[in-house]
C-alpha cells in the first residue's frame, strides 16, 4: 500500500492545491485532490484484471476551477436542498444563498466543494488515507456557528473506500455532509449507465415538488418505476419518470442502527465490476446525471446525459424545515458522525 502526494496547481487566490494517490495491494487506486476534498478518480480492476478509472472526471484543476456539477466533490454545509433558502433554529430565521431555483442547494454559492482544505497522510495496518479538515467561521453562506469539519478518506486491502465524516460547532447549526461522486462502472465516458444493474435497500422514497422539495410524505416504492428492491436495470423504467431518477430514498434501518448498513449493490455486466455502498446516514440520493450534456470531457470524452450516477448517502432533503425527518441539528458540546463505505469486487 503506498500514499503519494503531488501538487496539483493553483487556486486563482495562489493557494495551493495538492493531489493525493492511495493504492492499496489489489491494484485499486484512488486520487484526491484538497481542492473541494474531491475525489478526481478511482481506477478499478474489470474481471480481466484491466483497470478503468469508473468516476466521471475532469483532466486538470483549471477544469474544475471553470465550474462542474460536484463531480467528486465533498459537499457542505448541507448537501441537497434547504426549501426558499430558509430555516430557523431555536426561534430565529437564517437566510441562505438561493443558488438553485428558488432554494439552496448544497452549501450555497461558494459550498465546501469550493475551498482548499487542509490535508494530512494517515496509514495503518491494512489502509492508506488522507484526513481532511476544513474549518467553516460563523456566517459562511448564511449558516451559523464556527463549523469544524473533517473527512477521511481511506482505502483498504479489504478494496473499500472509507469516508469517515466529523463534524463539530460552537453555535447551534445544521450540517449534512456527503461526497457528490458520478460512477460508471464501465469507465468514466464510456457510455451511459442504463444497462448497470441496481439493487437499492429501501422500501420508500420521498416524492418531490417541481423544486425537488420533498412534499412530506415518505411513499413506499412498490408498484412504482422508484423501485430497486429486486436487481434492475437503471434504464428499464427510466423512462416512466420524468426528468430522471434524482430523489432521496430512505433506507430500510433498524432503530439503533449504529453500523454502516446495507445501501446499494450496482453491477456493470460488460465489464464484471460490482460496487456495494454501506452508510450509517438515513437516506441516499439517486441520481443519473440528467443534467450532463457532453460539454465537460474528461479524457478526451465526453460526459452526456446519464453517463454517470450518483448514491449520495446523507440525511433527507430540507430536514432543517421538516421536523418529522431526521434531525441535522447540531449543537455545541456533540458530534455529528457518519461513515460511507464503497466496496469493490468483480463477478
Amino acid at each position: 500500500m503506498s500514499i503519494k502526494k503531488e501538487p496539483f496547481g493553483k487556486t486563482p487566490e495562489g493557494a495551493d492545491v495538492d493531489l493525493y494517490t492511495l493504492t492499496n495491494a489489489n491494484g485499486l487506486r484512488v486520487k484526491i485532490m484538497t481542492y473541494g476534498a474531491t475525489i478526481t478518480s478511482v481506477e478499478v480492476p474489470d474481471r480481466d484484471g484491466l483497470p478503468a478509472n469508473v468516476t466521471l472526471s475532469l483532466d486538470s484543476l483549471d477544469d474544475y476551477l471553470k465550474g462542474h456539477p460536484f463531480f467528486g466533490s465533498t459537499v457542505g454545509r448541507y448537501a441537497n436542498r434547504i426549501a426558499k433558502g430558509k430555516f430557523s433554529i431555536d426561534g430565529k430565521e437564517y437566510t441562505l444563498a438561493t443558488n438553485n431555483g428558488p432554494n439552496h442547494l448544497h452549501g450555497g454559492e461558494k459550498g465546501f466543494d469550493k475551498v482548499v482544505w487542509k490535508a494530512e497522510p494517515i496509514e495503518g495496518k491494512d489502509f492508506v488515507g488522507v484526513a481532511f479538515s476544513y474549518e467553516s467561521p460563523d456566517g459562511e453562506e448564511g449558516y451559523p456557528g464556527i463549523l469544524s469539519a473533517k473527512v477521511t478518506y481511506s482505502l483498504t486491502n479489504n478494496n473499500e473506500l472509507r469516508m469517515d465524516y466529523v463534524a463539530e460547532t460552537d453555535k447551534p447549526t445544521v450540517v449534512n455532509l456527503t461526497n457528490h461522486a458520478y460512477w460508471n462502472l464501465a469507465g468514466g465516458g464510456a457510455g451511459d449507465v442504463l444497462d448497470h444493474l441496481l439493487t437499492l435497500n429501501a422500501d420508500r422514497f420521498l416524492p418531490t415538488d417541481d423544486g425537488l422539495i420533498p412534499l412530506g410524505e415518505l411513499e413506499p416504492v412498490a408498484g412504482t418505476p422508484m423501485d430497486f428492491t429486486q436487481p434492475k436495470t437503471i434504464g428499464s423504467r427510466i423512462g416512466q419518470v420524468e426528468g430522471g431518477y434524482d430523489h432521496c430514498y430512505v433506507l430500510n434501518k433498524t432503530d439503533g442502527d449504529t453500523e454502516p448498513t446495507f445501501v446499494a449493490k450496482i453491477t456493470e455486466p460488460g465489464s464484471g465490476r460490482v460496487m456495494e455502498i454501506f452508510t450509517t446516514q438515513p437516506g441516499v440520493q439517486f441520481y443519473t446525471g440528467n443534467f450532463l450534456d457532453g460539454t465537460l470531457t474528461g479524457g478526451g470524452k465526453p460526459f452526456k446525459r446519464h453517463y454517470g450516477f450518483c448514491l449520495e448517502a446523507q440525511h433527507y432533503p430540507d430536514s432543517p424545515n421538516r421536523p418529522e425527518f431526521p434531525t441535522t441539528l447540531l449543537r455545541p458540546g456533540e458530534k455529528y458522525r457518519h461513515l460511507t463505505v464503497h466496496k469493490f469486487s468483480v463477478e
